[in-house]
């Protein structure tokens, strides 16, 4: 059998090489095939058709374990992991055990420490915010939605408790991200509609594409706070909307994902690695569930 390199297949389809590696890692080229770190991909393979993506075995799991009410499953795992760490991310003090006992019985648990009550309220928040995901999975993404996130995460806090802060719409005063100068408040409108302008023109969306709408979305930073964990919610949905095996980022890969999001546009590599990395991580979870991807 004739195989060409994952170069010879972009230059033949006019792709990028890093598009054309990210089919192979998710099966959607037939027939190829890894040795070692290198694809190896039959002559005659063509490139996924474009169209209408089918709902995954995953986003159907998901809702049927959350309509169900089923504990245990793949849907109770991703709530408290994915809700753990996005929120450990930006500073939370809660526990991954504090956390699941939250999402179980509502309450925190037996602690003899100090707990932040925004941390509390952002967690139970948080949990909706992916039943609004699931729900909506393949509703297209528009500034509207992505602001329903927002106040859905940040209601209740104490930061929706000051005027100037906007809680479910765009920031009214500057910010930064990492002592990074962000978009100004009064051209957040128009940047965040170009790029979902951008985004939502794309018939097809790949990994690359979602992880560059999401390091744009950070570098805009639309909102007082709550960026980062809002930005993350998007990815998943767009990775369930697209046919593609969604990831959190965990903990120990937190530097590298900041190291990715500020090298991104010159070494494009670091975030991409990243992501693929926390992909194989849930794939894993999916193994255990028997869900198929």
């Amino acid at each position: 059998m004739e195989l060409k390199s994952v170069r010879e297949f972009a230059e033949q389809h006019g792709l990028s090489e890093r598009t054309v590696r990210n089919w192979c890692t998710t099966k959607k080229i037939e027939g190829a095939f890894l040795v070692g770190k290198t694809w190896n991909i039959p002559a005659d393979a063509s490139p996924p058709r474009k169209g209408k993506v089918k709902e995954s075995p995953l986003l159907k799991r998901f809702r049927e374990e959350k309509e169900g009410n089923v504990r245990g499953g793949i849907y109770h795992r991703t709530q408290i992991d994915l809700t753990y760490n996005s929120n450990h991310i930006e500073g939370s003090r809660l526990t991954h055990e504090q956390t699941r006992y939250i999402f179980e019985t509502n309450t925190i648990g037996i602690t003899d420490e100090s707990i932040n009550v925004d941390d509390i309220v952002e967690t139970a928040n948080h949990f909706r915010c992916i039943d609004l995901i699931i729900d909506k999975a393949n509703d297209k993404l528009t500034e509207a939605f992505v602001k329903k996130i927002h106040r859905i995460l940040k209601t209740g806090t104490s930061d929706s408790r000051k005027s100037w802060f906007n809680v479910g719409d765009y920031k009214k005063l500057p910010n930064e991200v990492g002592g990074n100068p962000t978009c100004p408040p009064e051209e957040v409108h128009d940047r965040m509609k170009a790029l979902l302008g951008t985004y939502n023109a794309k018939p097809r969306k790949t990994l690359e594409d979602i992880i560059d709408l999401h390091q744009k979305f950070e570098a805009i930073h639309p909102f007082q706070d709550g960026n980062g964990r809002v930005g993350r919610l998007m990815m998943f949905k767009e990775c369930l909307a697209n046919g593609i095996v969604p990831f959190i980022i965990s903990e120990d890969l937190k530097l590298f994902y900041y190291r990715g999001l500020r090298e991104w546009g010159h070494l494009n590599g670091y975030l991409m690695d990243t992501c693929l990395t926390a992909q194989d991580n849930y794939k894993a979870l999916l193994d255990y569930f028997k869900i198929k991807y």
